[in-house]
């Protein structure tokens, strides 16, 4: 698979950002992957994702020091080397990986056409939320996008300290500026972090959106 590797700073951070070519995809790609045998069953898109999403967390492992290709957990989140955190998402034809010293979490998201956003609207926030996303100067879509992609983060973030798996109800939006968003974390998340606010960091790339969390340190709490 024809893939492309570049760089993205954002918010203190390195992205690592590796566009690929789908057409160029070959199943015999998958063999640079020491976990090929647990995508035997899946998708054709899937398996381009992931492997795209892969190559890029080894670029942001090798500016650590570290040659690990991150394997599968049973939550299917990427498994990292000790001590160490990182997050991957990917979009279309786009992957991003970055890894950090503490838990850390990655998202982007094509900005939702018209129809697609009202039609999930009123899943993603309250009522109250719309008003805020609303009024904060954005088109909706691409505030609901934004939202979004935030609670993903936030989730991607925080969730060895989730109890089940929340709903994007679980943490509220309280702030909202050009660069950040700042949200509210409710009991139904995780009821250590209930009550906390969380910064998530944001920024636009062509017709997607990228948002970051940054948890706290191992062993300290807010």
């Amino acid at each position: 698979m024809r893939t492309t590797h570049t760089l993205l700073p954002f918010a203190d951070h390195t992205l690592h950002v590796v566009e690929f070519e789908p057409d160029s995809f070959h199943e015999h790609d998958l063999l640079w992957l020491p976990h090929h045998a647990q995508l035997t069953s899946a998708g054709r898109k899937r398996k381009m994702e992931h492997l795209a999403g892969r190559i890029a967390a080894v670029h942001a492992l090798r500016e650590h020091g570290d040659k690990t290709v991150p394997g599968i957990g049973k939550q299917r989140q990427p498994l990292w080397p000790h001590g160490m955190f990182g997050s991957i998402s990917h979009s279309a034809s786009t992957a991003l990986a970055v890894v950090s010293d503490r838990p850390i979490g990655l998202d982007i998201e094509a900005i939702f056409a018209p129809q697609t956003a009202t039609e999930l609207e009123s899943s993603i926030v309250s009522n109250t939320e719309k008003m805020r996303l609303t009024n904060s100067g954005l088109p909706f879509e691409q505030a609901l996008t934004l939202a979004f992609s935030a609670k993903e983060s936030i989730y991607k973030a925080f969730y060895a300290q989730t109890t089940a798996l929340p709903g994007f109800a679980s943490a509220h939006i309280t702030a909202l500026t050009t660069t950040q968003l700042t949200l509210r974390i409710l009991p139904a998340f995780s009821v250590n972090l209930a009550g906390q606010d969380v910064c998530v960091h944001w920024r636009q790339r062509d017709k997607n959106i990228i948002t970051l969390c940054t948890g706290f340190p191992p062993g300290e709490r807010y």
